[in-house]
C-alpha cells in the first residue's frame, strides 16, 4: 500500500514536501512516480526515480524546481516542490511500478505503474 500526504495550500512562489509512504519492504525494489490531474484534465506524469534514487525523471513543467529523493530504509519517497505556480494545483499521486525493479527505469506512463496511492491535493494560490 502507498499513501501519499503533504498536500495543502500555499501561495505562488511557495514551497511543498510531498511524501509517498509505502508498507512493505518489497517498496525499496521498485520505481516510484508521481503524477497530477488537474480538474477536467488527465493525468500527468510529474517525476520518477529508480529503487536506488540515483536515476530521476522530470517533466519538462517542473524540471528545476521538483527533486525527488528517497529513504529505503523508511519506505518513503518525497517530492520537493518549490516556487509553486498556480498552474500546479491538482491532486497528486504516488505509484510504484513492479516492472522497473532493480533497474534505473523510470517510466513516464501511467500504465506502468501497478500500486497507486489515494491522491493528495496540491493548491496554489495566485
Amino acid at each position: 500500500q502507498l499513501q501519499a500526504s503533504g498536500g495543502g495550500l500555499v501561495q505562488a512562489g511557495g514551497s511543498l514536501r510531498l511524501s509517498c509512504a509505502a508498507s512493505g519492504r518489497i517498496f525499496s525494489r521498485y520505481s516510484v512516480g508521481w503524477f497530477r490531474q488537474a480538474p477536467d484534465k488527465g493525468r500527468e506524469f510529474v517525476a520518477a526515480i529508480n529503487w536506488s534514487g540515483g536515476s530521476t525523471n522530470y517533466a519538462d513543467s517542473v524540471k528545476g524546481r521538483f527533486t525527488l529523493s528517497r529513504d529505503n530504509a523508511k519506505n518513503t519517497v518525497w517530492l520537493q516542490m518549490n516556487s509553486l505556480k498556480f498552474e500546479d494545483t491538482a491532486v497528486y499521486y504516488c505509484a510504484a511500478s513492479l516492472r522497473a525493479s532493480y533497474s534505473d527505469y523510470t517510466p513516464i506512463s501511467s500504465n506502468e505503474y501497478d500500486y497507486w496511492g489515494q491522491g493528495t491535493q496540491v493548491t496554489v494560490s495566485s
